[in-house]
């Protein structure tokens, strides 16, 4: 089954989005919030990896858990379509097991949508 995923593709969109609420944990800070325009019966998320993370190998490592997290929460927790996220990795993504890490974005996007 293809996930209704849908990354944000304007600066505008980034700029308004880091003005909005943010939750950060030892793995990823996120941002969340309404954005205008936007389709409401898709999962509007963005995933950023900073260059000081490493090298484009290490970044897309991270960028695939973080989408393959994402696809198996929005499968498994009820996550509000009407927010849009912009999720910022951090470092310790890398050293960290894929299963830990899981948990805990788990947790804090059922936090954001209570």
């Amino acid at each position: 089954m293809k996930s209704k995923i849908l990354a944000l593709s304007k600066n505008e969109e980034f700029k308004k989005l880091l003005q909005k609420k943010k939750v950060s944990n030892k793995y990823v800070t996120i941002y969340f919030g309404y954005l205008n325009n936007k389709n409401k019966n898709k999962f509007n998320i963005s995933f950023v990896t900073k260059k000081k993370i490493g090298n484009a190998v290490k970044r897309n490592k991270i960028k695939r858990r973080l989408k393959n997290i994402m696809n198996d929460a929005f499968k498994k927790i009820s996550i509000n379509l009407r927010y849009s996220y912009l999720v910022i990795a951090k470092p310790t993504m890398l050293s960290n097991e894929f299963k830990i890490i899981k948990e805990t974005l788990f947790q804090e996007f059922i936090k954001i949508n209570k």
